[in-house]
């Protein structure tokens, strides 16, 4: 008995300016860190990147009947990477007035209570991972709600898309209201249960989901830690040091551990791929911990400006004695904005205010690059090179009049890079691609939901 044919390979390629990188912009000269290639090619098959270089010494590599499509006037990118995003907040993004616990309470909670309905769940997963793909962003580390369906919801659309997703069932088991609360042993089977039919799947990944400590006891972070011990690959994600009042909060539950951070290191959750979102209010030893355990900080600018919560030292994390991993995070909803461009431009605000200049090279980096390393995923995703997954997006730094008349004065690729990332936003996105797919192009006929 014969095989049947196999299908022919699914091929593309991109042309036009380009940039990745070729090490931390941190830890080496941002300059030389970052590679700009002013006319590209990016041959793609079978949604994996072959061929990455000049045009010129690439054109003949070219598999006949490849259809080339080329952006003359754009920058082609590795697809922004968000290590940090609620998607069932979405809906209530733009709350007015609350700093972090009040805000929990007035707006946060009574809009993730409406994720017990699979309906309205698959309907905010739909719109969230649209925007993501029109704000230029393939990759995310996506906290769900404590419902089960909700977890369900975005990996079944993510699926659908084929992007390269993290998410989790939120676990709470105390000092949330009733119809939010899942207790110790409940959240822990119904995150295996989640585990064994999502991670690993396509591209879906699964991580173990404490908010963070004040809504968990110490026996549900200790089953979290056992959790993550079950199957390989897995991730962790919840807050950290977010704000003032919550340090002194958890200070208060948990009298026994040194610090916030040892709360989680206590139950095993600090470690390789570990996402700890904020991480404001951390001292030196927190630091320390961070980079011996090798997991990662999401800096959140959008978010903690809004809430008032405080400044990030990126700096102080990134110090190349002792470097940690630090990656850009969008923090929707209580971030205003689920583009990266955007997330960059108050980044840069809040380094000037604590006496640093955050290269443009730097934001790339946290934005792409960076990230993937976060998530331990940068052999796959956040740079343009051979064998990497093609999740691309295409940047028009001339997507407004003004941006258009402040491009013409730039002389070099850290200029370009430096007003995308103050002037830019959503409008900049010219497309995204996923596995080499194009998923969103801007100047298409709007499609139906």
């Amino acid at each position: 008995m014969t095989s049947p044919p196999s299908a022919p390979p699914r091929r593309r390629a991109l042309r036009g300016p380009a940039v990745t990188f070729r090490a931390d912009p941190f830890l080496d000269d941002p300059s030389r860190a970052l590679v700009h290639e002013p006319d590209a090619l990016i041959l793609v098959e079978d949604g994996h990147i072959t061929r990455f270089g000049a045009f010129d010494a690439l054109r003949d590599a070219i598999p006949e009947g490849t259809p080339v499509t080329s952006y003359p006037d754009c920058l082609l990118s590795a697809g922004f990477v968000d290590t940090h995003v609620h998607y069932p907040q979405l809906p209530m993004i733009a709350a007015y007035g609350e700093q972090l616990l009040e805000w929990l309470e007035r707006y946060t909670f009574p809009t993730e209570a409406r994720f017990a309905d699979p309906v309205h769940a698959g309907q905010v997963a739909r719109r969230f991972l649209r925007e993501l793909l029109r704000a230029g962003t393939t990759s995310a580390a996506v906290y769900c709600t404590v419902h089960p369906q909700s977890v369900e919801a975005f990996f079944a659309e993510s699926a659908r898309l084929n992007t390269r997703m993290v998410a989790g069932k939120v676990l709470m088991d105390r000092n949330a209201p009733d119809g939010l609360r899942d207790t110790p042993q409940g959240g822990y089977d119904e995150s295996l249960a989640l585990i064994d039919r999502w991670h690993g799947r396509g591209r879906q990944l699964y991580a173990v989901t404490p908010r963070f400590a004040a809504t968990s006891t110490e026996e549900q972070l200790d089953l979290a830690g056992s959790l993550l011990r079950q199957r390989d690959g897995l991730f962790m994600q919840t807050h950290l040091s977010e704000n003032q009042a919550e340090v002194d909060w958890i200070r208060q539950l948990f009298p026994r551990r040194r610090s916030y951070l040892d709360v989680y290191a206590h139950a095993g959750l600090v470690g390789p791929r570990s996402v700890l979102g904020h991480g404001i209010h951390v001292d030196e030893e927190n630091f320390c911990t961070c980079h011996a355990a090798g997991c990662a900080l999401a800096h959140c600018p959008t978010s903690n400006l809004f809430l008032g919560s405080g400044a990030f030292r990126l700096f102080d994390a990134v110090d190349p004695r002792r470097p940690v991993r630090v990656g850009l995070g969008t923090d929707i909803g209580a971030g205003t904005s689920l583009s990266q461009l955007q997330t960059l431009n108050e980044a840069y605000k809040v380094a000037q205010s604590t006496g640093r200049r955050l290269h443009p090279a730097q934001a790339f980096w946290l934005a792409t690059a960076g990230g993937a390393r976060s998530l331990y995923l940068d052999d796959r995703i956040g740079t343009i090179a051979p064998g990497m997954e093609a999740d691309l997006c295409v940047l028009d730094p001339r997507a407004t009049p003004l941006m258009a008349q402040r491009a013409e004065r730039c002389e070099t690729i850290e200029d370009l890079l430096f007003v995308l990332m103050m002037l830019g936003d959503d409008r900049s996105v010219r497309a995204t691609y996923v596995a080499g797919e194009l998923l969103h192009d801007r100047d298409a006929a709007p499609q139906a939901a």
